[in-house]
């Protein structure tokens, strides 16, 4: 079946590239008729009409006019779909792709570029579009032109263009903006062989076959169509749209009219992005990833340096010499002293609840104490957990016996404990519903909230996809990094113990502890619909065989569920 399937597929590899050269230089194909060209934004009166539909050009009315080639999400597919090389072959390109947008045109340009950051993809695994570009899409979106599609007199008529392939913005429009079912996405798809991505994009002819589709689906077929098209700058890329063959009137807002556009906010977004992955924390135009992959040798070393220093010296000197490389933090609050010892033996340990920002959290609380801390998580891959400075992880699992046995024989000893209730992490202003398990073993000392923020120049040290042992050094390869660290005033969990008040009534009031002091949201999400936006599971982890220290309790590692 393979032998008769290879010279199949080797023959619409031939055709495709075959075709999509002829196609470069094709003058686009003439028109029902020329539109009406308007230098202004489509009034409100003349959208309203129940029988009108909206052609909105996404890629040069809706986002930013700064990426004209739209090289940066390029960038962000090669890179986080694919790997640095991918993504450095397409930087290297870049000068020719440049010229072969100014002289064939900016489709020319983007079928490269995708052929770049697509070949050898598989589809089933290609998750970039939903979890990483609409973090940054959005970003990009001008509130101006998002108030003109609002206009529309019925959202199922509107019709959203873009030279993007489909699975690079149909995920941010329908999840994000909120864009109707109903309505049409007019997108190239990508030509698959055997579940793999070739690189190539769907023709123009097959585009002007869904033509017919578009214009039943949006204005219910004929001559008399009412259809409106929505773009914006200088560059007439819209204009040799086969979709502008289909639209009566064209409005181009003028490019200095654009100018005075200004970004959506993030409170004004249709729906709060509060879960996102990848890891670079910039957008990587063409001057961005010349600076990474310039820094990307040195930060590789400087990562393994700064691990060696942190491990090596005490946190007295190593904070000195870490500040020094650009690594830093700050301290907020006053932290609370340490155990007193009475008649030889500890007293209770000390608890503290924290958000969950990078795996190295509990690190910052231990250096802000000046003392060991004993952290508890649910999942920690192998090498963080041989590479931690303060020693093995407790691992947890969700299940309330057994994990509130290992954490108080801890607290029994005297150790101070670190717990992250919301069983993962969050890189967006937003904090997840926290477990109340922590809540039910403060006992009479209570417990500390602690509230981290960190900020990191080129790099994420987390990750829902990518392999977990490398997040240390990803965030130890930034530049320029700083960590936050506020103790808050202790809270009484007392009322728990003597069954006055709820364990998820102290968890929830921690949480909004801490929230007001970072000025984040509270929400109610767990970390199970964080995997299952992002990875498409339930973030569900299993845990090989491993040797522990008596107090350490190996168990199979599972997601949590949230509050019980």
């Amino acid at each position: 079946m393979a032998k008769k399937m290879l010279p199949a597929a080797a023959y619409e590899l031939f055709s495709s590239l075959l075709h999509t050269v002829t196609v470069i230089a094709r003058p686009p194909p003439p028109t029902r008729s020329s539109p009406t060209v308007h230098r202004c934004a489509p009034p409100a009166a003349r959208l309203a009409g129940e029988g009108t539909t909206l052609v909105v050009d996404v890629d040069g009315a809706l986002l930013l006019p700064r990426h004209t080639l739209l090289f940066a999400y390029f960038m962000l597919v090669a890179l986080e779909a694919g790997s640095f090389l991918r993504g450095l072959v397409l930087l290297l390109l870049y000068p020719v792709i440049s010229c072969l947008g100014a002289l064939a045109g900016r489709d020319a340009a983007v079928r490269a570029m995708a052929a770049v950051a697509f070949c050898g993809l598989r589809e089933g695994t290609f998750r970039a579009g939903r979890a990483v570009l609409p973090r940054w899409l959005l970003e990009d979106v001008q509130a101006e032109a998002l108030e003109v599609t609002r206009r529309a007199g019925d959202p199922a008529r509107v019709v959203w263009a873009s030279a993007m392939p489909r699975v690079m913005v149909e995920p941010f429009l329908r999840e994000y903006l909120q864009v109707s079912p109903a309505a049409a996405v007019a997108a190239r798809e990508m030509k698959t062989v055997w579940g793999f991505y070739t690189g190539l994009m769907e023709y123009d002819c097959d585009v002007r076959e869904d033509m017919s589709v578009l214009r039943q689906k949006t204005a219910a077929g004929g001559d008399d169509d009412d259809v409106v098209g929505f773009s914006a700058g200088d560059s007439m890329e819209f204009l040799c749209s086969p979709l502008s063959s289909i639209c009566k009137e064209l409005y181009v807002v003028h490019t200095e009219e654009q100018s005075k556009w200004r970004r959506l906010a993030r409170r004004d977004y249709p729906r709060p992005l509060v879960f996102h992955d990848g890891r670079l924390a910039f957008l990587p135009t063409p001057l961005g990833a010349v600076a990474m992959f310039t820094w990307l040798p040195l930060g590789v070393a400087l990562s393994v340096v700064r691990l060696a220093v942190a491990m090596a010296l005490p946190y007295r000197y190593a904070t000195a010499i870490l500040a020094a490389t650009g690594q830093s933090w700050r301290l907020r609050g006053a932290p609370p002293p340490a155990n007193i010892r009475r008649g030889g033996a500890a007293s209770s340990g000390e608890l503290y609840a924290c958000n969950h920002r990078t795996l190295i959290d509990p690190v910052y609380v231990s250096i802000a104490l000046d003392r060991r801390v004993r952290a508890v998580s649910y999942s920690l891959s192998r090498v963080s957990d041989a590479l931690s400075p303060i020693g093995p992880t407790v691992h947890l699992v969700r299940d309330r016996s057994r994990d509130g046995a290992a954490m108080a024989r801890l607290l029994g000893a005297g150790d101070s404990v670190v717990v992250c209730p919301e069983g993962t992490t969050c890189r967006e202003p937003y904090l997840l519903r926290f477990s109340p398990l922590f809540a039910e073993l403060g006992g009479d000392r209570g417990v500390v909230p602690v509230a981290l923020a960190v900020e990191s120049s080129m790099f994420h040290g987390t990750t829902a996809s990518g392999w977990k042992g490398v997040d240390p050094f990803y965030y130890l390869a930034n530049p320029r990094m700083c960590y936050t660290v506020e103790f808050l005033d202790r809270v009484d969990t007392a009322a728990v113990a003597e069954g006055k008040a709820a364990s998820t009534d102290v968890a929830n009031a921690v949480q909004r502890r801490i929230a007001a002091a970072l000025g984040y949201e509270c929400t109610m999400l767990t970390r199970k619909d964080k995997y299952l936006m992002l990875v498409g599971n339930d973030g569900v982890v299993a845990a090989p065989p491993r040797r522990t220290r008596a107090d350490d309790m190996r168990v199979p590692v599972r997601a949590p569920t949230g509050c019980r």
